[in-house]
């Protein structure tokens, strides 16, 4: 049997995060795998990647904050806010030539703390039941509405001059749910020549880095990190004793226990080191919010 775990892959370009999912079922000989957050094929970079009954613990990794790097062509506009979509506008030199360091500071400040983001229509965002992007390849008009965002940081690394475009290599920290093609969108429309994301790369998810990451061509000799230990990262650790263990187990409740809990929820670890599941508070107790199958963390 596969030990349940958490495994940090490095999608390379071109593959959906479905692909790669496939790909973590053959090399583990299982089919219970999933992951903790989308990236579009054209983008590279972290996917955390659960294995057996670790798969639990994605929900709480999906809403984490994540890091990307990201290029940002100024002076193009496409239909998907991306490199995959079609050019559907050009800026003039006069235009671009306008676009000073100054102006696109203050496009990024703008940008940048809690903002009202217009996702891209070809998300994966459902209306009325369907992927945005599946309404749009049916030739449907979609608008999305905007929700809240965190950009805690969105800076640049490099600003590159090219034929007829200007391209901006930048790092963003950013809450889940922000799209960095419509950061893109967005600033190319401030500054009024358009603006896409040409290249795509996430490198942190909550307390995961790429630099961890196995490569797609490594999955047979990949070890996952156990639950246990991944548990731990993303959430406080909350000690319990073998006969609390059993009782979170069976659905029963820490009476009183409230005060135990600094946070909304931790990762309840048995005197062996196993995981037992996450906690929350419940009025003065504490009861599980996911229990781990015994032996499996």
């Amino acid at each position: 049997m596969v030990a349940p775990g958490i495994l940090l892959v490095d999608k390379p370009g071109g593959m959906t995060s479905h692909d790669v999912v496939a790909r973590a079922r053959r090399a583990f000989g299982t089919r219970k795998v999933g992951h903790a957050g989308t990236l579009d094929p054209m983008a590279t970079g972290l996917l955390v990647i659960g294995i057996e009954a670790a798969t639990r613990l994605l929900t709480f990794v999906v809403g984490a904050d994540k890091t990307y790097s990201a290029t940002i062509r100024l002076g193009q506009a496409t239909t998907t806010d991306d490199a995959e979509g079609e050019v559907v506008a050009t800026a003039s030199a006069d235009a671009l030539a306008a676009v000073t360091a100054g102006r696109i500071a203050d496009g990024i400040a703008a940008l940048t703390g809690t903002i009202a983001q217009v996702p891209s229509a070809v998300s994966a965002i459902k209306v009325d039941g369907r992927r945005a992007y599946d309404r749009v390849r049916a030739g449907e008009e979609v608008e999305l509405a905007a929700r809240e965002v965190v950009v805690s940081r969105f800076d640049i690394l490099a600003d590159r001059p090219g034929d007829g475009v200007r391209d901006l290599d930048v790092t963003v920290d950013c809450s889940s749910g922000t799209y960095i093609r419509a950061l893109a969108r967005d600033l190319g429309a401030a500054l009024g020549v358009g603006g896409h994301l040409t290249a795509l790369r996430r490198t942190r998810v909550g307390p995961f880095e790429v630099a961890a990451a196995t490569g797609l061509d490594d999955l047979a000799e990949a070890r996952p990190m156990s639950a246990a230990k991944a548990a731990s990262l993303i959430l406080p650790v909350l000690e319990v004793s073998a006969a609390e263990a059993v009782d979170l187990r069976h659905g029963k409740r820490l009476v009183g226990q409230r005060s135990r809990l600094h946070g909304a929820r931790a990762a309840a670890i048995d005197p062996d080191g196993g995981l037992v599941g996450i906690v929350e508070r419940r009025g003065d107790d504490l009861k599980s919010a996911m229990n781990m199958p015994e032996g499996a963390s």
